[in-house]
């Protein structure tokens, strides 16, 4: 299904002329340098397509037939290709005989490519211009050029250009139409095991380039490269065991890439998933997916407007037909010389809609007024990594909890105990993991049918859970402490010395915590200041433990209600500011 639906994505993309993608046959290569020849096939120079300074120059690129795959071997690709392959000229820091002979049949190869696919006798300027240049074989004046040293360094691609045009010769209309009537199958056909229609199976696919953490040389979804991969004792080899035709190969691999790519808005990386999505048919929630779960780019603010409109219409129930339309969303991710798939969903418009908008509810929890509306997907991970830095955030964590996200199943406990073990080891509860503690604890009490009353996204008064209790408590013992050590600023409160022994032993740690309160309320009382408000509060959360009293050790729900309890509690003192006369 996940081939099917690209290479049906590319069909819609091919007939839509608001989308530049490569037809078939062909795709879209940086070409740095183009050299200039005449109609005669003589050397005229060499044009620099670069742009930016230094070491981010990058080559334009340009529509080319679809480049042969390297793997070893000399294979050439048609009327482009390295310095090799086009100049005869064998790479820097290789000037070995063997490698002069290398280069020498690498060209021969060029030509010999050329041959194969065009007649000689087509009546082309570009093409016969290009056949002469390589009958003069003048390349010495190319070798003798102010750029060729750049060229010669950095291995760049080289193609034709007809002196006095602004297209490439291999560009040329008729040159292009026998470059895809050779796509129509040759020799021996199969079945496609996507299309069912009779078509050459694709022996190599074309490498998948884009993919974080991959190899920069891309990596393949469909290969067979062992022998204990191949099929009836070694007799199918390579892409004949999953046979692919050519046709629909080139389809899902130009849709993948063209998605994947760095300009590409139908991308977002999800830990070390690299993730992109698209509609059967166009749709606006195409281009504003990302919006709601993806980071945004460098420089850009986040759309909450788009977020908050989803949220109203999802609530109005009022939605438009096409939310029918089906839905893709892919995960990739790096595995040596393959891409694994961490997920796939595929559902309607509509379904994903609730989804999302589900998750949010899940994990809202009261905010200050500065912070964040919505976190995205990416911020959940980050806020439980080590350091807080992404490469190090779990494997598979990332497409498990967007597959929680868009499937609608609990998410994964990893990120529940990763939320649960950062603030422990930071001694601190920030909001975005209180949102992911507060939106697993919600999630998995609704998908286990439990009716009682969970953690709610502001302070609940009502909730009578040991673990949320003693988080308030926690809150109302470090409150004391702030207050009496005014006016002065207190540098260190019991948060950073006791919070992961509150969490862990809370039988020993809330005795001690309540003697310091003792001391406490005594020193705001010395103080001259009014403690009924204090005395009260503490009263009245102590209430709510339950008879059996502080246990030895505490479950890890439990713990994230601790973590819940004591947020809740902190954002209510902060909500409003009011004075010592509090209760009376």
């Amino acid at each position: 299904m996940i081939l099917q639906a690209l290479a049906h994505y590319y069909e819609r993309m091919l007939a839509d002329p608001d989308i530049d993608v490569a037809p078939p046959g062909f795709e879209k290569k940086s070409i740095p340098f183009l050299i200039v020849i005449d109609s005669d096939g003589c050397f005229v120079n060499i044009r620099d397509t670069r742009v930016g300074n230094g070491r981010k120059k990058t080559g334009r690129e340009f529509m080319v037939p679809q480049g042969a795959k390297k793997a070893a071997g000399i294979k050439a690709n048609l009327l482009w290709d390295n310095p090799q392959y086009v100049l005869g000229a064998p790479k820097i820091g290789c000037q070995a005989e063997k490698d002069l002979k290398r280069a020498e049949k690498s060209q021969a190869a060029f030509v010999e490519r050329i041959d194969n696919i065009f007649d000689r006798r087509i009546d082309n300027v570009g093409l016969q211009a290009v056949n002469r240049f390589f009958e003069e074989d003048n390349m010495s004046l190319i070798f003798e050029h102010e750029l060729w040293p750049e060229i010669w360094q950095s291995n760049a691609n080289l193609t034709f250009l007809l002196e006095g045009e602004s297209g490439l010769i291999v560009q040329d209309g008729d040159l292009v139409r026998q470059i895809v009537n050779c796509l129509e199958p040759i020799g021996d056909t199969q079945v496609c095991a996507v299309t069912g229609v009779e078509d050459t199976p694709a022996i190599l696919h074309t490498a998948i380039k884009g993919v974080w953490g991959a190899q920069t040389a891309g990596a393949n979804i469909v290969s067979f490269n062992k022998e204990s991969f191949c099929s009836f004792n070694r007799w199918k080899q390579q892409g004949l065991n999953a046979p692919i035709g050519k046709k629909c190969e080139f389809a899902y691999t130009t849709a993948l890439n063209t998605m994947l790519a760095k300009e590409s808005r139908q991308r977002m990386q999800v830990g070390d998933s690299s993730t992109v999505f698209w509609a059967q048919e166009k749709h606006p929630f195409e281009e504003d997916f990302a919006c709601f779960l993806a980071e945004p780019s460098k420089g850009e603010e986040a759309d909450y407007g788009k977020i908050r409109s989803l949220l109203n219409a999802v609530k109005s129930g009022v939605r438009p037909s096409e939310d029918e339309m089906e839905f893709y969303v892919l995960g990739l991710a790096p595995n040596a010389a393959r891409i694994s798939i961490r997920f796939w969903y595929e559902g309607s418009i509509r379904d994903m809609k609730e989804k999302i908008v589900q998750h949010f509810e899940d994990i809202e929890i009261v905010r200050a007024s500065y912070d964040k509306e919505f976190f995205s997907l990416f911020q959940l991970l980050v806020s439980v990594a080590t350091e807080g830095k992404a490469d190090k955030i779990p494997p598979n964590q990332g497409g498990d909890v967007a597959r929680a996200v868009m499937v609608g199943t609990g998410y994964p406990r990893t990120l529940f105990a990763g939320a649960i073990r950062r603030c422990k080891a930071e001694q601190k509860v920030t909001r975005i993991r209180a949102a992911i503690i507060k939106g697993f604890l919600v999630r998995d009490a609704r998908l286990r049918g439990i009716t009682t009353k969970e953690v709610q996204m502001a302070l609940d008064t009502t909730n009578e859970s040991r673990g949320y209790v003693l988080g308030r408590l926690f809150a109302v013992l470090e409150k004391i402490q702030e207050e009496a050590h005014k006016p002065a600023k207190i540098g260190k409160t019991i948060r950073d010395t006791y919070f992961s022994a509150a969490t862990s032993n809370p039988l020993v740690t809330f005795k001690r915590l309540q003697d310091l309160a003792i001391h406490h309320l005594a020193k705001i009382r010395k103080s001259g200041r009014n403690t009924v408000w204090l005395d009260k509060l503490m009263q009245e959360v102590v209430a709510k433990i339950p008879a059996s009293g502080v246990s030895t050790i505490i479950s890890l729900e439990d713990q994230g209600r601790f973590a819940i309890g004591y947020y809740h509690q902190r954002q209510d003192f902060f909500k409003t500011k009011e004075d010592e006369t509090k209760g009376e």
